[in-house]
């Protein structure tokens, strides 16, 4: 291969993955969708790519670090604090439903596709796990109930690492089975694999925590370092005990999540990221390589396989694990049919085929298609059935009117709390923990991030939230947060307080309306004038009209002293007041608006004192 074609080559797979990621945002739709038919398009149908000819003797390499940066970034979101509070549901979802799927699914291969029983094993293992990447953006077309919705996200990030840690002990297994020609043998390879990845791994974390904790490395090395760890630790432990790797990265992530004084954000950040780029690349690149002749040649044996993991599989793990729960059959319905494969079922099995070519399995090479079309089955009837049953089941939120508030300043923990007191959700987001303690002091959710990062993306619910308020001191994080989520949320409900920056620019420096959002408040109001308002003792309060106490009453008694700020109808639709002010409350209308303290009476002087009588 020329140096020409292998350009052009590289330079295709990233302008396919930036393609396929923008699609995905525009149509607020799984990533992993575009970028599978974006490389089946460019291998198998059209012949433009082929990674074995690309990479060469560097393609199993390349897949086998790259899986293992994956799997580190999951497994440093997995918080053993957070195992207690996700609730017994998702706890049964991630041990005994995994269970229940994996026998399913293998015994459905083994006597469906004809498959080795090892090598039902395994594909049990690899298409048991769903995860953020597809069930975040499938959660904000569909919109369930909050306990529907809690369970899915939950289940999808703790599953991930649960997921790829089985999946890479079972291939450990079967790998020394296949080598050891005894059960003894095997057993105790299958033991070596265990130690060696749990104890390397472990290690290298809290190494790697101590180090991050006495700041033996100055901060902008340390996404450096975590990166060499990760691939130091990946390739020493698969030199001491083969197939140790995976499961020591993932163990390395593990300890260093729930170690005490570190700090992972940076990290994580960074390893998002990273993940990003690997993961388009990665799907790119192993959708080319799929064998399409192979899979036809299977036949209707292949969708009969779908069938049962979407129609019985799915069913039975939901029927086991919210026994006794307090979800209605309507919301158990809708878990039943919502599980899309991603990521990790993709990259695991890419790895493990290869490896299982090498060692002479004959059956190995149907591993990644029958995986991808689990994959492209599961996300396409999902995202185009899923909205419509939840309707049908009468699951669905209705219309958001909550409020996604990014700042948790107390300019935005005093409007958080006055509409959150008229009965609407809110979530208030900041990158400042100060901010975000004081706020969960008052009682307010919070999310403690940057709202527009990618640990966002998969992490923030933005569930029953159909509003944006922008309240920070920096008008450019305003104006970045309301392009960030404009196609979240309309333009008619994006709000933000001017900044006194905002005033100080001209029209040449200043960011355009329909990118600031709508100005919050029936009167002039900057951020800078809201918080000293408040720091002086103006409050924000809710009034409720009545026929004797009115519109016109309202604004005789209080005048310019109150500002407008939203308004409720008897109806619960929310009014956001605007400059004009675009409706009229009437009779039963809930008005919040921030007052302005009445000014303390001045005592008489002594010379002013009328005299004793």
């Amino acid at each position: 291969m020329s140096e020409t074609h292998i350009l052009l080559s590289l330079g295709g797979i990233g302008l396919l993955a930036l393609a396929s990621q923008w699609l995905a945002w525009r149509l607020r739709l799984p990533a992993i969708l575009f970028l599978l038919f974006g490389g089946i398009l460019a291998g198998p149908l059209l012949g433009m790519l082929d990674p074995q000819e690309l990479f060469g003797p560097l393609l199993f390499p390349f897949i086998s670090l790259a899986v293992a940066l994956i799997l580190f970034e999951g497994s440093l979101t997995l918080h053993l604090s957070e195992w207690r509070e996700i609730g017994r549901v998702v706890r049964r979802l991630v041990t005994i439903g995994a269970l229940l799927t994996w026998a399913v699914i293998t015994v459905a291969s083994h006597y469906l596709l004809g498959f080795s029983w090892d090598l039902a094993l395994l594909f049990g293992t690899l298409t048991l796990v769903t995860g953020p990447t597809v069930i975040a953006p499938m959660l904000r077309v569909v919109r369930p109930t909050s306990a529907v919705a809690n369970i899915l996200r939950w289940e999808g990030i703790v599953i991930d690492p649960i997921g790829a840690l089985l999946a890479v002990v079972t291939f450990a297994f079967i790998v020394s089975y296949a080598e050891g020609n005894a059960l003894s043998e095997s057993l105790s390879t299958f033991a070596a694999v265990i130690a060696c990845g749990s104890l390397l791994g472990a290690g290298a974390g809290w190494a790697f925590g101590i180090v991050l904790r006495r700041r033996w490395l100055p901060e902008y090395l340390h996404n450096f370092a975590s990166l060499a760890a990760v691939l130091g630790i990946f390739i020493a432990a698969n030199l001491m005990v083969h197939e140790s790797g995976l499961l020591a990265v993932t163990v390395m992530g593990m300890w260093l999540a729930n170690m005490r004084g570190v700090d992972i954000r940076p990290i994580l950040h960074f390893k998002e990221n990273l993940s990003v780029l690997l993961i388009s690349g990665l799907f790119i690149i192993l959708a080319a390589r799929l064998d399409l002749q192979a899979l036809l040649a299977l036949g209707p044996a292949t969708l009969a396989l779908l069938a049962v993991i979407q129609l019985v599989a799915r069913p039975l793990n939901i029927a086991v694990c919210t026994l006794g729960s307090n979800l209605n059959w309507r919301e158990r319905a809708l878990l039943a049919w919502i599980a899309p494969r991603g990521i990790v079922a993709a990259a695991v099995s890419a790895i493990f085929a290869l490896r299982l070519e090498q060692q002479g399995n004959e059956q190995a090479h149907l591993l990644v298609p029958l995986t991808f079309l689990v994959i492209i089955g599961t996300v396409v009837l999902q995202s185009a059935t899923a909205r419509p049953l939840a309707r049908l089941l009468k699951v669905a939120e209705p219309s958001p009117s909550g409020f996604l508030i990014v700042g948790a300043n107390p300019v935005a923990r005093a409007l958080g709390k006055a509409i959150q007191g008229l009965g609407s959700q809110v979530l208030l987001t900041d990158s400042s923990w100060e901010n975000i303690r004081a706020a969960r002091m008052s009682g307010l959710p919070t999310f403690f991030g940057n709202p527009t990062s990618q640990h966002a993306e998969a992490h923030l619910d933005l569930v029953g939230l159909g509003h944006l308020l922008a309240l920070t001191p920096s008008a450019e994080l305003n104006a970045l947060a309301c392009m960030h989520f404009r196609h979240d949320f309309p333009g008619n409900r994006r709000f933000t307080l001017p900044t006194s920056a905002d005033g100080r620019r001209s029209d040449k420096h200043r960011s355009s309306d329909e990118v600031r959002g709508l100005p919050l408040g029936g009167q002039p109001l900057s951020f800078p004038q809201f918080a000293s308002r408040l720091a002086r003792g103006d409050e924000v309060r809710s009034t409720t009209l009545t026929q004797t106490f009115d519109w016109n009453a309202y604004n005789a008694l209080y005048g310019k002293r109150a500002t407008l700020l939203l308004a409720r109808a008897p109806n619960g639709w929310l009014h956001i007041a605007t400059q004009p002010l675009s409706f009229t409350p009437g009779t039963g209308w809930t008005l919040m608006a921030l007052i302005e303290s009445e000014e303390p009476v001045s005592e008489p002087s002594a010379q002013e004192a009328p005299a004793a009588m």
